[in-house]
């Protein structure tokens, strides 16, 4: 077959598959009803994670581990132990406070209480020099108290360090705890919608057959190709799947609208607006891609394994 030919008979089934999706509109908005569902959970959950994952990242720096050492540390001593924990594995970076940026820090944070004040003023500086350990993965922090906790480090240090912030550790956990649940969550609704889409294309795509079944059987009789026969069909689920890539699209965008502009929302729960719409702008064109290529891999594999059953039976 020259290339030609073979140009014009794939024109052919591109028009054939289109204008079986018109004759079938009826029952093809049941399957796109429900592939659109799909599409944009699918969707949803990525913008979702990310913005979970934008949260919990300016929440973890936000976070350290408080190392007060002893005011008999000398500065040899100091600079020995930044450089072990610089060498941790999960140690993002080190910050050290002598004890006069410590008492300028403490001054400046509880500048509203005079009484706070002057005290400080009259008495000496009681505050000791402190390292700040930022971390890379909070789920890991136990491995940096560890470390502080081994008897020649620790006899660096007051009675009460090393610390954190337990309340935003308690916190980024819930927010963890809650994005691994929605995450899974979502998995799951993705997977039973894709299987629901996937039969209801399946269905349609039968229904499509038997109505033709005459049809086909003349186009058979006249020594029509299988995949003459069947690439309407293939072209008519891939429409499907297209289509309900833009609509997924379009919903998703005019949910952020409505969330931005007309309700004048800046989060929603855990999930923050501003940055979920920032990066749905920024991606949209492959969120786009990534839509249509998922719509239509469902309705052609439907398409495909309903093609391949039924037709071998409906044209012996």
């Amino acid at each position: 077959m020259s290339m030609r030919r073979k140009y014009t008979t794939f024109l052919r089934i591109l028009h054939a598959g289109t204008v079986n999706f018109i004759r079938n509109a009826t029952l093809a908005l049941a399957a796109m009803a429900v592939m659109i569902v799909t599409l944009t959970i699918v969707l949803f959950s990525l913008i979702a994670n990310a913005t979970f994952g934008n949260t919990i990242q300016q929440i973890t720096n936000k976070i350290n581990i408080s190392v007060y050492l002893e005011d008999t540390t000398t500065p040899a001593q100091t600079t020995a132990l930044q450089n072990k924990l610089k060498q941790l594995p999960n140690v993002k970076s080190v910050e050290y406070l002598d004890k006069a940026a410590v008492l300028k820090q403490y001054i400046n944070q509880n500048a509203n209480n005079v009484a706070l004040q002057q005290a400080i003023n009259e008495t000496s500086n009681p505050l000791p020099a402190t390292i700040h350990v930022y971390l890379n993965d909070l789920n890991q922090i136990k491995d940096v108290e560890g470390f502080l906790l081994q008897t020649d480090n620790k006899k660096l240090q007051t009675s009460d360090s090393p610390s954190y912030s337990g309340n935003l550790k308690e916190a980024i956990d819930n927010i963890t705890h809650a994005t691994n649940i929605l995450r899974e969550i979502g998995i799951i609704t993705v997977v039973i919608f894709a299987i629901v889409s996937a039969l209801i294309i399946f269905n349609t795509i039968q229904m499509a057959i038997f109505n033709r079944r005459d049809e086909i059987q003349i186009m058979r009789l006249l020594g029509a190709s299988t995949w003459f026969i069947r690439g309407p069909f293939i072209v008519e689920s891939a429409i499907y799947g297209f289509l309900s890539a833009i609509f997924s699209i379009l919903i998703i965008n005019s949910v952020f609208v409505a969330a931005s502009s007309t309700l004048k929302a800046s989060s929603l729960g855990l999930l923050d607006i501003n940055y979920a719409t920032t990066y749905f702008d920024n991606h949209f064109w492959k969120f786009l891609g990534l839509q249509i290529c998922i719509g239509i891999l469902i309705g052609t594999a439907s398409s495909l394994i309903a093609t391949r059953r039924y037709l071998k039976f409906k044209t012996k």
